[in-house]
């Protein structure tokens, strides 16, 4: 046999058997670019940076449309020169106190819903492990119910029930998957079983509350953006100041993850340190989403998703899947205020709609690829 021919048809062979991630490098590479700031250096995906800042345009123009829609309306230019401080009197108070703290609400509501949806999402390696679908929303909503049905709560209080709600549902789920580690399919499905089971304690509570109560625990647990005023901006503005930063500094650690742990430990990440620490991260962040507007479901879900298909990168998308919550959240209640006529529907209803056929269309697909 010719040793030539033996070594172009090996070759050959190689070429034709390469893998996706090999085919898909020389892309990757083109839109890739590295920047350098003194000392510090880092690689950027323009594809991913392009739809970031499309994402804040698109997020910054449904708030100012937002800030306008209403029984008063005001049209954009008239808002944007209020905000800077040239309106009258009247707009100024319409603008500032009653319309700017609402969208500010969602603004930061979708932004931890899709951060938190994208570690989970990460975390389990699965597109289903989000919060809606793990429990920590509905721990968040028994939470919450407990205050409101046995002690007749006010805001604070039921603020403070739902944040010790998720925590209490995220460290049950964390210790009930735990077996030498916690893994993707295990925390899934254990977040199922837990989601089930909180769920019914929910509905037992509302048997157990009288009709004023269980009015108000419904219209709670709708999920919505209602009355929302400067006291639910500033403690949830203040927690993503500090856990935003916090799980970007880890996102090396996250991406490595995805690999599987044994290949993570091989290049120096704490694996156990890590994982615990974003999920801490991303139940506060679910929990503090849930008690200022409620459990608006499907955004921690769909938010990861749909970054991953804008940007086309592997690993988590932290800072897309922030933005993509963000301009989910304010576009639905936008739709939720104008969409419907003079019925004005919680914002929650909108995202549970949605979210819902996105998650139909998700099951197929994933049927059809043959991965469940």
């Amino acid at each position: 046999m010719n040793p030539s021919s033996t070594t172009a048809s090996t070759t050959a062979s190689t070429t034709a058997q390469d893998s996706p991630v090999e085919k898909a490098a020389p892309a990757r590479a083109l839109r890739t670019r590295a920047v350098r700031t003194g000392g510090l250096s880092l690689r950027l995906d323009l594809r991913a940076f392009t739809v970031v800042v499309l994402l804040l345009l698109c997020a910054l123009a449904a708030s100012v449309v937002l800030i306008g829609t209403g029984d008063f309306p005001i049209p954009a230019g008239d808002v944007l020169k209020t905000l800077f401080g040239g309106g009258d009197a009247g707009q100024e108070f319409i603008v500032n106190e009653l319309r700017l703290p609402r969208v500010l609400v969602g603004l930061l509501v979708g932004a931890s819903l899709g951060l938190g949806g994208a570690l989970f999402q990460s975390i389990s390696r699965n597109p289903l492990g989000s919060p809606d679908v793990l429990g920590l929303s509905q721990g968040s909503t028994a939470g919450a119910l407990v205050m409101i049905v046995l002690f007749s709560g006010s805001a604070t209080a039921v603020t403070l029930g739902a944040l010790v709600g998720g925590l209490v549902t995220g460290l049950a789920i964390y210790l009930l998957a735990w077996k030498q580690g916690v893994h993707g399919y295990r925390l899934v499905l254990v977040g199922i079983g837990v989601s089930a089971v909180v769920t019914a304690v929910n509905g037992y509570l509302l048997t157990k509350a009288d009709l004023v109560d269980a009015a108000r625990a419904v219209v709670w647990m709708t999920g919505s953006l209602n009355g929302r005023d400067w006291t639910q901006v500033w403690p949830l503005l203040a927690l993503c100041a500090v856990l935003v930063p916090l799980v970007l500094a880890n996102g090396r650690g996250l991406r490595m993850m995805e690999m599987g742990d044994d290949v993570s430990y091989a290049l120096g990440v704490r694996v156990e340190r890590v994982r615990l620490l974003l999920m801490v991260a991303a139940v506060l962040l679910t929990a503090a989403a849930t008690a200022a507007a409620g459990p608006v479901g499907f955004v921690a879900l769909t938010a990861p998703q749909l970054a991953r298909r804008l940007t086309r990168s592997p690993g988590p998308n932290l800072v897309p899947s922030l933005c993509m919550g963000a301009t989910l959240l304010v576009t639905a209640d936008w739709a939720s205020q104008r969409a419907f006529g003079a019925d004005q529907l919680p914002v929650g209803v909108v995202t549970g709609v949605l979210g819902g056929v996105y998650l139909l269309w998700l099951l197929v697909t994933e049927r059809k690829a043959g991965r469940i």
